[in-house]
């Protein structure tokens, strides 16, 4: 009758048999760019060194013998980062299945999916971001905090309007104010004014409050523990300053920058994009080979793209099926796809270069089992918890890569 026994050995085989591949597969097919980024998993040892050539070598001249240079190298260092999602397991939903290995397996179902659903949310948050861990900024001319962050009555503050992003935040996230340690989960979203109530504890909203005051813009909403210790992002690369900004330790300069045009406000059209393109190309000799940007921009790219809209007409179930199967911008070394990712914010676009973007893992990457188990015992809890993730860093290697911002929305 063993069979009919749980053990957390036996149940985490099974959990492995059942979720390890499919867990795999939504890590590295998400989203459209996370899907096509290098991923590596031999990070080992406290740093990473890879040389960076910022120039030519040799020397030329016509006439007489010139005199030979030697090639300028610097060495980014890639640092891992902690980067998890976690789950709890009713022990009465585990108990509840005794006996039937399959009912096990469903009762887990649900659990396994969300998390791993939330990591993959959180790892495409953190590669459209700059590695802060910032969800969202204060708006000085916004309303007063009110609320005293309980359920029944929860703080409700009011974000920059200009950088608000809603994929940002979602129901039951737990997040931080500034730099706070005190917990604070999103009770509700209210994305057409901009605000969100929270509930939990929080000294500087509920000081706020008694000023009748608003969260302002030098207040931030993190990621819950997540201040300053996110993988480097995208917008981490775009904003970096020449001269005064370090990139994987690289002062950032001009063959250590990405192409950045701000519109300042102006809309999208084709020259602007040629213009990005172009200065890409002309900059490292690569050309983007797709370009990501929020559904805002792209509704305008298929209005001035209307009459080159590609249709495709399935053969069967044709029935609610009529779309343009794609998108693409014409570059000078052929069409390049425009794809859209909801963390990307609603006035930038990215030109990028998947082939110098890559992931650096530690090895053991995934559900956590150095234990022998999955599952672990959750002190002072009738559950058990599952812990997915591991340690690694983003490296965007800037010049390859072009950006447009503050475009008009």
């Amino acid at each position: 009758m063993s069979g009919q026994t749980f053990n957390l050995t036996d149940q985490t085989n099974l959990f492995k048999i059942n979720y390890y591949k499919k867990s795999e597969n939504v890590y590295n097919s998400y989203n459209v760019l996370h899907g096509r980024i290098k991923k590596k998993h031999d990070f080992v040892g406290k740093q990473k060194f890879v040389a960076v050539p910022m120039g030519f070598a040799g020397g030329f001249g016509t006439g007489n013998l010139p005199t030979a240079r030697s090639a300028k190298y610097e060495g980014a260092i890639i640092t891992a980062k902690k980067v998890y999602a976690v789950c709890e397991i009713d022990r009465e939903s585990i108990k509840a299945s005794k006996g039937d290995k399959g009912a096990f397996v469903e009762a887990t179902k649900e659990s396994v999916k969300k998390t791993i659903e939330t990591y993959m949310r959180h790892s495409s948050r953190i590669l459209f971001k700059d590695g802060s861990g910032e969800l969202g900024r204060g708006y000085a001319g916004g309303a007063a905090v009110t609320g005293d962050g309980s359920t029944n009555t929860p703080y409700i503050i009011e974000l920059d309007h200009d950088l608000w992003n809603e994929a940002m935040f979602e129901e039951d996230d737990g997040v931080n104010i500034n730099g706070e340690s005190t917990y604070l989960y999103i009770d509700e979203v209210d994305p057409d004014n901009y605000k969100i109530k929270l509930v939990g504890t929080s000294s500087r909203l509920a000081t706020l409050v008694t000023g009748t005051a608003a969260f302002g813009a030098s207040d931030v909403v993190y990621v819950q523990k997540s201040k300053d210790n996110d993988p480097q992002g995208l917008e981490g690369i775009r904003d970096a300053v020449v001269g005064s900004t370090s990139l994987y330790g690289i002062t950032c300069q001009r063959r250590w920058k990405m192409v950045v045009e701000d519109a300042s406000g102006a809309g999208i059209n084709p020259d602007r994009m040629n213009g990005v393109m172009l200065d890409v190309e002309k900059k490292c000799g690569k050309v983007p080979n797709l370009i990501i940007t929020s559904y805002t921009q792209l509704r305008k790219i298929l209005d001035f793209m209307e009459d080159q809209k590609v249709y495709n007409l399935p053969a069967r179930n044709v029935k609610g099926n009529l779309s343009y199967s794609g998108v693409e911008f014409m570059s000078t070394r052929g069409a390049v796809g425009i794809f859209t990712d909801r963390f990307c914010h609603a006035a930038d676009m990215w030109f990028l270069n998947d082939n110098y973007i890559e992931v650096h893992h530690r090895p053991g990457f995934g559900w956590f089992d150095d234990d022998g188990t999955v599952f672990l015992r959750l002190s002072g809890s009738d559950e058990y918890g599952a812990r997915y993730g591991g340690y690694y860093e983003n490296y965007i290697v800037p010049p390859f890569h072009g950006a447009i911002k503050n475009l008009s929305t």
